[in-house]
């Protein structure tokens, strides 16, 4: 099987400003990709606009999207094939997290983060894959996570919506592969990276106790064992293999390995695990 070519190629990429995307956004581009940039942060998409422009010299094109607004990703989509007509991969990376169980957040919030995790990747899919579908060669990644393989409890909100991406991601692949597509897709489940979205995760709006959200980012990003580069590195050489799945840090591997093997009752084994990460 062919590998994907990233040099001369370009790639529009959600959630860009921060942690894995803006780590991708640098990795693409020191491999020949052009890039463009989304997310709600306009300053740091600059940020890194700038530092790929200086390091690497690609093209980069920034613009500030909500991907829970269907026209915004519409004309993310439009701005960004226009300035790239070669634009062949899209990284569905922009996600939010939601702490509580299921009866200490309600409706409305639930809403909030599904319409961001799960369809913010639907929005993004559909309205790039005309143009991917143009292409010789096309990828898409839609970033899930190890919580699209295992649902602790405390994560009833966050989990929903990134199962809901992996059986997304892997129905439509099926789809692809079944009608001869040339393009390819990749749903990525990343254990603990160091990035802050601990940190930005809302509150449930009836938590039975208070937290300290600033502890709470700070305690997840000592146990996260990877960081943004080296989880970037992995997605791009799983892009450029074809994987179906690309699991991220030794982590996800053990626990997917344990759901493997107890489907079913992996949570008696996993329970002491999480409640040092307190999640």
């Amino acid at each position: 099987m062919q590998k994907f070519q990233f040099q001369g190629s370009a790639a529009a990429i959600t959630g860009a400003a921060s942690g894995i995307g803006r780590a991708l956004a640098l990795e693409l581009a020191a491999r020949g990709c052009d890039v463009a940039l989304a997310d709600l942060d306009q300053e740091g998409l600059e940020s890194v606009g700038r530092q790929i422009t200086a390091a690497h010299g690609r093209r980069v094109t920034t613009q500030r999207v909500d991907v829970a607004d269907p026209k915004q990703i519409e004309d993310f989509s439009t701005a960004a094939i226009a300035a790239f007509p070669t634009l062949n991969l899209l990284i569905n990376n922009a996600g939010v997290a939601l702490l509580g169980q299921f009866d200490e957040f309600d409706q409305a919030q639930m809403a909030w983060l599904m319409d961001i995790n799960f369809w913010g990747v639907v929005r993004g899919t559909r309205a790039f894959m005309p143009h991917l579908r143009s292409r010789p060669q096309a990828h898409i990644v839609n970033i899930s996570s190890i919580f699209g393989i295992i649902a602790p409890p405390g994560q009833s909100a966050y989990a929903a919506s990134k199962f809901a991406v992996r059986g997304f991601s892997e129905s439509l692949r099926h789809e692809l592969a079944m009608n001869k597509s040339t393009v390819r897709l990749s749903v990525v489940h990343p254990g603990g990276i160091k990035t802050n979205i601990a940190r930005k995760a809302r509150s449930g709006s009836n938590l039975r106790e208070s937290v300290n959200m600033s502890e709470l980012g700070a305690r997840f990003e000592r146990l996260a064992r990877t960081t943004p580069e080296t989880a970037a590195q992995r997605i791009v050489h799983g892009i450029e293999h074809n994987e179906a799945r690309i699991l991220i840090g030794s982590d996800a591997r053990y626990l997917d390995l344990i759901q493997r093997f107890r489907p079913s009752t992996y949570w008696a084994l996993l329970a002491r695990f999480f409640d040092r990460m307190n999640v």
